[in-house]
Formats: structure tokens, sequence, C-alpha cells
């Protein structure tokens, strides 16, 4: 029987799913690729699909624009029908969003571009038992840790980097940034380099060689877990390839 396919949500034109897309093809799950802000509706119910994820973009939890908006409000579809969510950076703050989290800028102004140090909790530990000590983050805003959530894991500058609430999960973090992909967003988005707190370009490419094997191999276990499936097995094959 085919596997239902997977509701990706981007927020560009020309934006990937990069590894997260890449892991769910390995593991046979057809790609619903979405963009509302360009005109494509959301489904009014998870039937069709086996899990949804959100992904970043240079917008705002906090925007005013109105797929921004039907965006946090349709994320209750997937926790309502209990099918696995997924938010990674603008999705994690959407979902925190949709709980009623507060979404705001560092009080200092800092930012979070390149590769920092996150600590999973015991909580973490128990959805997957290793995890990368250091994690590629691209974002000025960080949230509150909705009530009734689990920490998964922690940083410095932005306290709360991953949270689940039922089978809906978020991720501050950007474990889906393939080489090519870092390397687009380090041209054009060469600005952001320019925030408090941001590496330069230079320590993204050698902490990218440091840190980026752990971080893919975290990526493939936790999707098996995230999914539901039984066996973390898929996680060495899935690290072979970029």
């Amino acid at each position: 029987m085919a596997q239902q396919p997977v509701l990706l949500i981007l927020h560009q034109e020309h934006s990937s799913p990069g590894r997260v897309g890449q892991t769910l093809s390995r593991l046979g799950y057809p790609l619903d690729i979405r963009r509302p802000r360009f005109g494509d509706p959301l489904p009014e119910t998870m039937d069709e699909h086996a899990g949804a994820v959100i992904f970043g973009g240079p917008q705002s939890a906090n925007d005013e624009e109105e797929f921004v908006k039907h965006e946090i409000d349709w994320i209750g579809v997937p926790l309502r029908d209990q099918k696995p969510y997924l938010g990674i950076c603008l999705g994690a703050q959407m979902m925190a969003k949709h709980l009623g989290a507060k979404v705001y800028p560092h009080p200092q102004g800092r930012a979070e571009v390149g590769y920092y140090p996150i600590r999973p909790t015991q909580a973490g530990l128990a959805v997957c038992t290793e995890w990368p000590d250091h994690v590629y983050q691209w974002h000025r805003e960080g949230f509150e840790l909705p009530g009734g959530c689990e920490l998964l894991a922690e940083g410095d500058a932005f306290s709360v980097q991953a949270f689940r609430h039922r089978t809906g999960y978020a991720l501050q973090f950007h474990p889906e940034v393939t080489h090519a992909m870092m390397y687009r967003w380090l041209t054009r988005g060469a600005h952001r380099m320019e925030l408090p707190g941001a590496k330069q370009r230079h320590e993204h490419i050698a902490d990218r060689a440091v840190h980026d094997l752990a971080s893919h191999k975290w990526l493939a276990a936790f999707i098996h877990r995230w999914l539901g499936l039984k066996s973390e097995a898929a996680p060495a094959a899935a690290a072979a390839a970029e």
C-alpha cells in the first residue's frame, strides 16, 4: 500500500525542503509541497496526509499578513487530527503562537545565525538518545515554552530550542539545511551576518565541517520517531547522502 504524502509548507518561491524532503522521500513518502503565500490552499483535514511540516522564512509569526495568520490558525488541523506536525524556525514560532505563547526578538537585539550549542532535556533524550551539540540557526526571534508542552532542547541566547505538544514538534533550528542551501543563504542573506551575535561566513563554513554529520544523523532518527515508525534503523543510511 502506498504511503500518504507529507504536506510541506514553504514561504518563498524557490525554497526547498532540503534534508527533510530527502529523508521523507527515502522512507517512501510522497511530498505535497504548497506555498500559501502564493495562493496554494491548505487542507481542512489531514485525512489525505501522513503529516505536515511548516518550514522557515523571512517572515515573523507576529506579521499581519493574511497567509501568516492563516498558517498559524491552520496548525490546529494536524493537532486536532492527531497527525504528526513539525514546525521549523518560523514554523516553530507559528506553533508556539498558535498555542498561546509569546514570540519575541532577543531583548538585547541578538541573533543566532550560524552554528550554536543546544542541550537536550530528559524529555528530549526520550525522543532521540543522541543529539548534536551544535545546530544550524538563522533567526532573530524566539518564543516562550507554551503551557502544557514539553521542553526538548534548550540554548543560551534563545532558551527554548525544541518542544513537543501531543503529535506536534517545534524546532527553532534548521536541520534541513544542505550544503548548497547554506551557501545560498550566506549569499542572499549576507546582511544577517551584521546582526549582533551572528557568526561570519567563514565560521559557518568551518563549523559545518565539524557539526554537520551529527546533525544529519540526528535528523534521520528524529524523522523516524516523528512519523511513529517502529525502528530507528534508517538513520545511518539517511546520513550517508547529502
